[in-house]
């Protein structure tokens, strides 16, 4: 069983990164992304963005770029193998273009036990300077 207080004290570092073309272009494709909007700058322009937008679940790619995205999941004991994502949902304020440098603050919000099930809620928020960009939320559920 996961510790609720000590789930919500695992501190993340603030990750800033550049947000680059080819890997919007590459996201948009592996997702299946029809739009060109998506993959084609000239599309983008034409549509009335600075450059390629970014499409709707990149943002929780954004994670991923740290050296050891699950090390804080390994830190509360918890067996990788034993992980489900649960649920993810974004509430967007802007948007982000290629070439964007974003800042992403996570925290755990949550942490709680129904009957085998351990859950861990953790909240991201996104900004662009001091704009903010989306907040993102996801559940993840580790069987015990």
């Amino acid at each position: 069983m996961i510790d609720p207080e000590l789930a919500r004290s695992v501190a993340f570092a603030p990750l800033t990164v550049t947000v680059e073309r080819g890997r919007l272009a590459f996201f948009a494709k592996a997702t299946g992304q029809a739009d060109p909007v998506y993959s084609d700058v000239e599309a983008a322009k034409a549509a009335g963005h600075p450059d390629l937008p970014v499409p709707p679940t990149f943002l929780f790619g954004l994670e991923m770029e740290v050296p050891e995205p699950f090390g804080w999941l390994t830190g509360l004991g918890v067996d990788l193998r034993h992980v489900l994502h649960g649920e993810q949902s974004f509430t967007y304020h802007s948007l982000a273009h290629a070439g964007d440098t974003l800042t992403l603050r996570s925290r755990v919000t949550d942490a709680y036990t129904k009957k085998t099930l351990d859950f861990l809620v953790k909240e991201t928020e996104v900004r662009r300077g001091g704009e903010p960009v989306a907040e993102a939320r996801t559940t993840i559920v580790v069987k015990r």
